[in-house]
């Protein structure tokens, strides 16, 4: 009697629900439990019925069909014991810190006797305890984050429903906040992470894969992962446009399910019973051998969804081959932004070749978006000059901005406007004629998919469709520069794969990238990286290179990128302090 597991803090069954005028249900016989003092992961593509499903747990939404018991009863009975924490974070931008505090405790009907000490304890735990008289929109991502869970906290639950928490922040707030949940499941806290990074699903005690309304697993991610022991391989040795030319041919070869890039190797999962050809009969021009690695959840997600991208990108297949020139194709030399007393980037420098991915990673705040702002002529500099495809942008900004294409961090369109009205705007603002501009929308149309949703209002897009039709709207012109903040921040792995194979046949075609990212993955995708750190470059160079700096510092063989991201920092942050006792 003793062994026998806790009930479950809330369990579905044949949950189903379909939205008026939709031509297919959100959910479909869905069954999900959630136990106590356990993290269950939900995890599955744009539009497959997460949030739906979250929605439905918490009270918000009404099922239409299926048996429904959270916390012994209704949701809405329970809501009082049911912490939730919306996509985005939930919270009011112009408020403070406290403010929000108070007008989540206000909610949640919590004595004003226990207000303080509620607000201590949770800004204590959250390390918010010095913002409390800052506005919510003036806070980075990761103290965002963690503001929105404060806020789902503020009448201690027994069950916490968080909606893709780690969406736009950087590797250590995710790992603070894996801390912070880590330490509420102690307390017997039931919690289900909805996320789009399936190495936050593979730490998760149980794991529900939807897709198209439907449980395709539900279990440990380690019986997932099994399904696909022994059929990846990856190829080391390869660099640069090397790996993303063989990464392309590889996607097409007969055996293989998904072609990728990771820890600085080409990662191959083979079909089952298919044995891996070597590389030169792949085509992908090298000698050495294919060496087996280990399987990951990612692996086994993708085969289960279909496999990843195959075939060429069309988008690449139809864009014009930019011009070989000795100039780089992006400069930055000293540029520093400030803001009165305060510095938001201070003497960044790098040059971007043509053909070349440079990524600009670090901490949410850092300085990334401010450089990427300054180059885009979005941002004037106060100090330090820039260039894009050789113009100036101090002397010559309206040709810089002509020669460049922009993807901006958040969804930027025009949310009121339907996808064909938002194309035919972007064809007019770059300069298209009415000929050029009808040819650039139908190719558009046709790559991206978008005949079935050209009448729909951008805004109520799903993420994946609104991610790419800003790519769409980025990439008319054809511009020899492309700018990509945080692109597929909170896309699936598969939608990921889909962005970056047109991104690298882009680059086989001579543009010129500069991408912010907070996925250590896809910073493997670049040809060099720049760690922004306190408004500072605190280290560049190839991947490789970052990764064997941190090893060296750590006296370990190796590490990880994430690895690396993490131990740099701390090396900095360690030099930082010793400066005054030096002095």
């Amino acid at each position: 009697m003793n062994g026998a597991p806790p009930p479950p803090l809330a369990e579905a069954r044949g949950i189903a629900k379909r939205f008026r005028g939709a031509h297919a249900p959100a959910l479909a016989d869905v069954a999900i439990r959630i136990a106590p003092g356990a993290v269950t992961g939900l995890v599955g593509p744009d539009g497959a019925g997460k949030t739906t499903l979250i929605r439905i747990l918490c009270g918000l939404l009404r099922a239409d069909a299926g048996e429904l018991c959270v916390l012994g009863g209704a949701p809405a009975a329970a809501r009082a014991a049911i912490g939730y924490m919306p996509q985005r974070f939930g919270l009011y931008e112009d408020l403070t810190v406290a403010e929000n505090l108070d007008l989540y405790a206000a909610l949640r009907m919590l004595p004003r006797a226990e207000r303080e000490d509620t607000y201590r304890r949770l800004l204590a735990f959250t390390d918010l305890a010095g913002f409390r008289t800052r506005r919510a929109g003036q806070l980075s991502g990761g103290m965002k984050q963690k503001l929105g869970l404060a806020c789902a906290l503020v009448s201690t639950p027994r069950l916490l429903l968080l909606d893709e928490p780690g969406v736009g922040v950087d590797p250590i707030s995710r790992r603070e906040l894996w801390a912070m949940v880590t330490a509420l499941t102690a307390q017997g806290i039931g919690v289900l992470w909805s996320t789009a990074y399936l190495d936050e699903a593979e730490k998760c005690d149980r794991v529900c894969l939807l897709d198209r309304g439907r449980v395709l697993h539900d279990g440990p991610p380690a019986e997932l992962t099994r399904r696909v022991a022994g059929r990846v391989v990856g190829l080391a040795g390869l660099g640069g446009q090397a790996m993303r030319g063989a990464m392309r041919r590889a996607r097409d070869a007969d055996g293989v399910v998904d072609a990728t890039i990771a820890a600085g190797s080409l990662r191959l999962l083979l079909r089952e019973g298919a044995v891996a050809q070597s590389p030169g009969a792949l085509g992908l021009g090298t000698r050495a051998g294919f060496e087996p690695v280990a399987a990951r959840f990612e692996d086994a997600y993708v085969e289960r969804l279909g496999g990843g991208a195959r075939g060429d990108s069309a988008l690449a297949a139809s864009y014009r081959t930019i011009p070989e020139s000795d100039r780089p194709a992006i400069a930055a030399a000293g540029l520093t932004k400030r803001y009165g007393d305060f510095t938001a980037a201070r003497d960044m420098a790098f040059t971007i070749a043509r053909g070349e991915i440079f990524g600009l990673i670090g901490p949410n705040g850092a300085g990334k978006s401010t450089t990427f702002r300054m180059l885009c002529g979005l941002t004037a500099a106060s100090a330090g000059s820039g260039t894009v495809a050789g113009h100036d942008l101090r002397r010559a900004a309206a040709q810089a901005r002509a020669s460049l294409g922009y993807m901006a961090q958040k969804f930027s369109l025009y949310g009121d406007l339907s996808v064909a009205q938002n194309l035919a705007f972007f064809a007019g603002a770059y300069g298209l004629d009415r000929r050029a501009a009808r040819r650039a929308i139908g190719e558009m149309i046709e790559i991206f998919e978008f005949a079935p949703v050209l009448g729909q209002n951008a805004g109520l897009l799903p993420l994946g469709f609104k991610q790419r039709l800003a790519l769409a709207c980025a990439v008319m012109h054809q511009p020899p520069v492309l700018f990509l903040d945080e692109p597929t921040s909170g896309v699936d792995p598969l939608m990921r794969r889909e962005f970056w194979s047109h991104i690298n046949g882009l680059v086989e075609k001579g543009v010129a990238v500069l991408v912010t990212t907070h996925f250590m993955e896809e910073a493997e995708y670049c040809d060099r990286v720049s760690l922004i750190y306190r408004a500072e470059q605190i280290a560049s160079g190839a991947p490789a290179e970052l990764k064997a700096t941190a090893a060296a510092l750590s006296g370990r063989a190796s590490a990880g990128m994430e690895e690396a991201f993490v131990l740099l920092i701390e090396d900095s942050d360690r030099r930082r302090a010793a400066e005054p006792a030096a002095a």
